[in-house]
């Protein structure tokens, strides 16, 4: 389909393709990996029409192509998804799926169009959530990103490139974006796919071609040949350890004293009711998909976004922030998800960039930068950044993941009491993610209580001693991460409007019967609840949604080991619990669903109760 060879761009002193070669053909998934500053970026920009090559040829269906701009690699059939989204915020979401139409005249109102773009957003899951009227600038970074998949797959493109597509997404939106990949694949379409996480690469993707420094170091390989330590050698040029160390900063942190509290927050519309805290040395993760309301909670803690109640304390004192400053003098600091709209300042030198949380908190005549001066000596050996490059111009002429540690050290002068990052690995590669992990670690281990957000639910479960789960803008699981893993955090973060059904179910099985009705989870010795409805406090299970127990600490021990042999009566008679599996249309595993019922199971029919369990399943 198409074939790059010899490509050269410089940017100023800065060579960022030396020679890069990739070839990719017709109806396959190949994977452009590499470390930030690798150039996968500036060759997929070079592919597209939005970058000129200095020397290199272009080969496309057989021809040699010259891109001249994006427009003539549109008409060509070759479309890109960008990292940094590239849509208009003042325009709607259906006029920002057709942007590229814009530009050829005509009515972009008409019922064809709405029918298309409806037809795309759907098969990305997001039909209900995002309405085609809404302006973009009132979306999330991660609506964003889906938007800008929804305009590239509006194209209709003969070549395609992801450039970081899942960067913002959650598992859920993953799967989907995955589903409509591998039916373009299908169709004869071709798609470069890049992506620093490698698990997705290993999936999705049929070859692999590897840059390092600008340069191609490997072409063409079959992705299943390769193991995720063999794609890191060759893209860091050495071997890399575990990504996570053990899981747990210490022990010591779940007893030390709560530093921050968070209690009934209400930011409508996008938070309703939202707790949890934290503790000093903690890592805690906060949990959930798109849209949940984890950034606007964030953003509502930090005084961005206005509070509609809820309370908050900070190392024991009732605390409300009005606005940033008040927050960055109280001890909190705060990274947002989009770094290129909520954290740079173009036009400020590097040393500007980082000093500007220092500007929030600093009180009096003067910038007082000389008083931060040997912590920023500190902390530039901690990023392996020599001293001269504070002097540069821009902060965006750096990798963004240098970029996104340069913004967490801004945070790390103040020595916060509390630290909030939000996507704090979001396009970053897997030597960066490493040392940031690092980072928030060590941060940690000096008392720090720390909060990370992020929809990647395996660096969540690495990294976090507990998980809150947030659902339509309301925590509904507080669970160490010891007791999860990403299928039952996935589907804990379920929005609760998709467990109508399931709900429904419980509360006819459990009024019918005079009982319980519980869904949840469950390995050999303990279960995750993760929804339940108690019509009769006599027949209740032990456990409540959202959390996790031993089968010996609730009341219905036996029945939970005994699973699946129609209904078990506890040796004390107190209970007698039916438990049922329950799968997903496509066959997966979705746990049990279970009746726990007063005493004796009498004249309750067993087979009855599991048929309508089973209806779920449909």
């Amino acid at each position: 389909m198409v074939e790059a060879s010899g490509i050269e761009k410089s940017f100023g002193r800065t060579r960022a393709l030396a020679g890069a070669s990739l070839v990719v053909g017709k109806g396959e998934i190949h994977a452009l990996l590499g470390a930030n500053g690798a150039g996968k970026s500036t060759l997929s920009k070079v592919v597209s029409g939005h970058l000129r090559p200095e020397q290199g040829r272009l080969v496309y269906r057989g021809r040699e192509l010259h891109l001249r701009s994006t427009r003539d690699a549109l008409t060509a059939g070759i479309a890109i998804v960008m990292q940094e989204t590239t849509l208009a915020p003042d325009l709607s979401v259906l006029e920002n799926i057709f942007l590229p139409e814009l530009g050829k005249g005509g009515f972009l109102a008409g019922t064809g169009k709405r029918r298309r773009a409806a037809a795309i957003l759907d098969d990305l899951g997001q039909s209900g959530t995002l309405p085609l009227e809404i302006e973009v600038r009132r979306l999330s970074t991660a609506q964003r990103q889906l938007v800008e998949i929804a305009k590239a797959l509006a194209l209709d493109a003969e070549l395609m490139i992801f450039d970081e597509p899942t960067a913002s997404l959650s598992a859920g939106e993953v799967e989907r974006l995955f589903d409509v990949m591998a039916r373009l694949k299908e169709g004869g379409r071709s798609l470069i796919f890049v992506s620093h996480r490698l698990e997705e690469v290993l999936a999705i993707t049929d070859r692999a071609t590897v840059m390092r420094e600008g340069t191609t170091v490997a072409a063409g390989r079959e992705t299943h040949s390769l193991t995720q330590a063999e794609i890191i050698k060759l893209m860091v040029g050495r071997e890399i350890g575990a990504i996570h160390a053990a899981r747990a900063v210490s022990e010591s942190a779940g007893k030390a004293p709560v530093v921050f509290e968070v209690a009934n927050m209400a930011a409508p519309p996008a938070v309703h009711d939202v707790s949890f805290s934290v503790r000093r040395g903690e890592i805690l993760g906060l949990g959930g998909l798109v849209g949940a309301g984890r950034s606007e909670t964030a953003e509502a803690i930090f005084g961005l976004r206005p509070r509609g109640g809820g309370t908050m304390s900070l190392a024991g004192r009732p605390v409300t922030f009005r606005r940033p400053a008040e927050g960055m003098r109280a001890g909190l600091g705060f990274v947002p998800e989009d770094r290129r709209v909520q954290n740079i300042v173009p036009d400020f030198s590097v040393r500007e960039n980082l000093l500007l949380a220092h500007l929030g908190a600093h009180r009096g005549f003067g910038l007082g930068y000389g008083a931060r001066r040997a912590k920023v000596d500190e902390l530039m050996g901690l990023l392996d950044l020599p001293a001269d490059r504070l002097l540069d111009d821009s902060l965006l002429n750096f990798s963004g993941g240098m970029q996104q540690k340069i913004i967490i050290a801004r945070w790390l002068l103040l020595d916060p009491k509390v630290l909030i990052l939000d996507e704090p690995t979001r396009g970053v590669d897997i030597r960066t993610r490493q040392a940031i992990y690092a980072i928030l670690r060590r941060l940690a281990e000096a008392g720090t209580a720390v909060v990370v957000i992020s929809s990647d639910f395996e660096e969540l479960l690495g990294l976090s001693n507990r998980i809150v789960v947030i659902s339509d803008g309301r925590s509904v699981a507080d669970l160490p991460s010891a007791a999860l893993d990403e299928e039952k955090l996935t589907l804990l973060a379920a929005p609760r409007t998709s467990m109508r059904k399931n709900t429904a179910v419980l509360d006819e099985i459990a009024s019918q019967n005079g009982g319980a009705g519980f869904w949840v989870l469950m390995d050999e010795e303990r279960l995750v609840c993760l929804n339940s409805v108690v019509v009769d406090p006599a027949a209740s299970p032990g456990f409540a949604t959202g959390e996790a127990v031993r089968f010996a600490q609730s009341r219905i021990p036996v029945g939970l080991e005994l699973r699946g042999q129609g209904f078990v009566t506890e040796p004390d008679g107190s209970r007698s619990t039916l438990v049922v599996p329950i799968h997903s249309h496509r066959g997966h595993d979705l746990g049990w669903v279970g009746l726990s019922v007063p005493g004796l199971p009498g004249r309750r029919s067993a087979d009855a109760i599991r048929q309508r369990i089973e209806s779920l399943n449909a």
